[in-house]
């Protein structure tokens, strides 16, 4: 795992989308998965200008998102299908046939989750894997107590959870949906690279935790501490608890392999 601290949330976003543009000029055809939520849609404005200003070319990119709400329907504005489109995929070269969700309307969810994983394996695999970090520690709607070789399926969702993500609902946490569709641990450990977004201060001793602290399944991404190809990006603020502050900031300035991404390009 790798720590890369930058200045602001905008900076974090900038570099993780620099990431994937970076991947996806060394392979067009990239499987990228794909993660929802107020942190992330800095980085698809990054990704959406890239294509615009800078013809980054998504016409052969495949998607998987991590998860959607069960009870949604796609045209449902506070779905993730609906999210995604409004974010990202409308504003950039992919075909929607390439681009995957749960669907979280299907009539037998067990069946539609096991299709979602035998989907993600027909493409070959996620060559890199977007996430955020949830107020629980969850990657995905990896719950806590979450196996981390889980595959995707049907998961109840906390209070905290509904909480955080209420803004969607008119603000009340009664409104968001109990269960969700989501990613396994395993799923998500199975992408060839991983690259994790946290910014502000309210996500900083949950991050510490999640990165320093000991792997348990009450803290789903700890488990990206076992995952051979693992970056995580975060801003001054979301920082202020790491230990390896130091270190992390070394590692950045001095690697050979991040020396394109010290350049400001976005």
């Amino acid at each position: 795992m790798e720590v890369i601290i930058q200045p602001s949330a905008d900076d974090a976003a900038a570099l993780v989308a620099r990431i994937v543009a970076a991947r996806m000029r060394l392979k067009p055809d990239l499987v990228l998965g794909l993660a929802t939520g107020r942190t992330m849609e800095r980085v698809y404005a990054c990704l959406a200008r890239m294509h615009a200003d800078h013809s980054l070319d998504f016409a052969r990119c495949r998607t998987f998102n991590l998860d959607e709400y069960v009870g949604l329907a796609p045209d449902d504005p506070r779905s993730y299908r609906y999210y995604m489109n409004a974010k990202l995929f409308t504003h950039i070269n992919i075909p929607r046939a390439q681009t995957f969700l749960p669907d979280g309307m299907a009539r037998d969810l067990g069946a539609e989750c096991r299709a979602y994983e035998q989907r993600i394996s027909a493409a070959g695999g996620i060559d890199l894997q977007l996430l955020g970090l949830g107020v629980v520690g969850h990657i995905g709607f990896n719950e806590p107590l979450s196996a981390m070789q889980s595959r995707t399926r049907e998961k109840a969702l906390t209070p905290q959870t509904r909480e955080q993500n209420k803004e969607m609902f008119n603000g009340d946490p009664e409104r968001v949906p109990h269960r969700a569709l989501t990613m396994g641990v395993g799923t998500i450990l199975d992408a060839r690279e991983v690259v994790m977004l946290v910014t502000g201060a309210a996500k900083a001793r949950i991050l510490a935790q999640a990165i320093e602290g000991p792997i348990t399944a009450m803290i789903s991404a700890t488990a990206l501490q076992l995952h051979p190809n693992c970056k995580v990006v975060v801003d001054e603020a979301a920082a202020v608890h790491l230990k390896g502050q130091e270190y992390y900031r070394w590692v950045f300035e001095h690697e050979p392999e991040w020396e394109e991404f010290r350049r400001s390009e976005t």
